[in-house]
């Protein structure tokens, strides 16, 4: 059973927890928009600029992993905290690194604690949010995300032109300091979850969470979550300049208002999915979504805000499903095992992430004008993926969900 908050605690709770996820996923975010940046000054081409990025996503799905034999066996807010910590370290060695190289390590390190991070904060809001306010309160954590594409990466893009690459991690390290103070003071600790028998090994968790159906099935439903909008993301910015005929000095208006959007929109789908349905609200979004996946790859030269209201679309939309999804793939977790749950899924997210920008790279082709061949393939994947998650949630059980009627199974 979730732990009793009163309203107040439970605003700062998610506003707590959704500082913190602001923290680490602008960590990830800003590298791309860095990319021309750091391949100038390091003095690299786009294969090992690639493995900076990569290094982040492949280091989480390990730390995920491993983080799954041992995320139950400790109190969250304390593992969170101490994870926060190293998170910042890290980040603070991005700013400090010398080379490549040593960057490489600096972001795989960020990775590993980043990962298990995000799991946490996930598990936590399982732990301590009922059932019927759980997909608003993933909706209030998820403007993390709005707000970093919004403020955060604008802000860092600003803090490297003005200064120079180092000077975003910096940045991102001082804010994790700050909201590192304040988790510790706002952040009830959750312990209940200790109160289960203890298991023989390491490892018992891990295997009692994957012998489970309602698991395996739930991380597939994320993984495809995952794949089929990471097909896409990935290569907006490259399409928008080489076949769209965007500036790269508009690229942050497209950030700015997609962002938000994405503010508002993230509130209402949290709220219409305790009220309408989780599972019926993620089948709505989806199946909109279906739109921009098809339409977007297929633009050609348009003006600046027709390629917005594009973007637009597709950032609320296909952010917008992660929102019920989430409430779902949440509550399919054993309680006394969600936190092993969340962080295999952390992992297998992060492994999603990875292969579909693999795969989308193998489908499409970059010419020496920089245009790209080959994106709507890439879209028609995406939709596919999209339309198998649609047809595959249902299959899910929650099982924090309340008794309800069989005229309201849509819930």
């Amino acid at each position: 059973m979730p732990i009793p908050l009163s309203p107040t605690a439970e605003r700062l709770f998610l506003l707590t927890l959704a500082g913190i996820q602001f923290s680490h996923i602008l960590d990830f975010m800003i590298m791309m928009p860095l990319g021309p940046i750091l391949m100038q000054a390091l003095e690299i081409g786009a294969p090992e600029f690639g493995l900076l990025v990569a290094s982040y996503s492949f280091s989480a799905a390990i730390s995920g992993l491993l983080a799954a034999t041992f995320i139950d066996r400790f109190e969250r807010k304390r593992l969170l905290l101490w994870c926060f910590a190293f998170f910042a370290l890290s980040t603070l060695a991005c700013a400090l690194a010398n080379g490549h190289s040593t960057l490489l390590v600096a972001r795989g390190l960020a990775g590993i604690f980043g990962g298990i991070m995000g799991a946490l904060v996930q598990t936590m809001i399982g732990d301590a949010i009922p059932f019927i306010r759980r997909a608003r309160a993933s909706g209030i954590v998820s403007t993390a995300f709005s707000i970093s594409t919004v403020a955060g990466v604008p802000v860092s893009l600003w803090l490297a032109n003005q200064f120079n690459w180092r000077a975003p991690f910096f940045f991102i390290a001082l804010m994790s300091l700050v909201f590192i103070l304040v988790g510790a003071r706002i952040l009830p600790e959750l312990r209940q979850h200790l109160d289960e028998a203890k298991r023989s090994h390491l490892f018992s968790a891990s295997f009692a969470v994957l012998a489970d159906s309602n698991h395996l099935k739930a991380l597939l439903f994320s993984a495809l979550l995952i794949f089929s909008g990471f097909t896409v993301i990935p290569y907006i910015t490259v399409y928008a300049v080489g076949n769209v005929g965007i500036s790269p000095l508009d690229i942050p208006v497209v950030y700015l208002v997609g962002g938000s959007a994405t503010l508002i929109s993230a509130r209402l789908i949290g709220y219409w999915a305790d009220k309408h349905g989780k599972v019926r609200l993620y089948r709505g979004v989806a199946m909109l979504a279906i739109v921009p996946l098809l339409v977007l790859p297929h633009v050609g030269v348009v003006p600046l805000w027709v390629w917005v209201i594009c973007t637009t679309s597709f950032f609320v939309l296909i952010s917008g499903r992660m929102i019920p999804a989430m409430a779902v793939i949440t509550s399919a977790a054993q309680p006394a095992l969600r936190g092993t749950f969340m962080s295999l899924n952390g992992t297998v997210q992060s492994l999603a992430m990875g292969l579909a920008t693999t795969l989308a790279g193998f489908l499409i082709t970059v010419d020496a004008s920089g245009r790209i061949d080959g994106y709507p393939v890439v879209g028609y994947v995406a939709i596919a993926a999209n339309l198998i998650a649609i047809w595959f949630v249902a299959r899910i059980v929650m099982h924090d969900r309340p008794p309800v009627s069989p005229a309201h199974q849509g819930h």
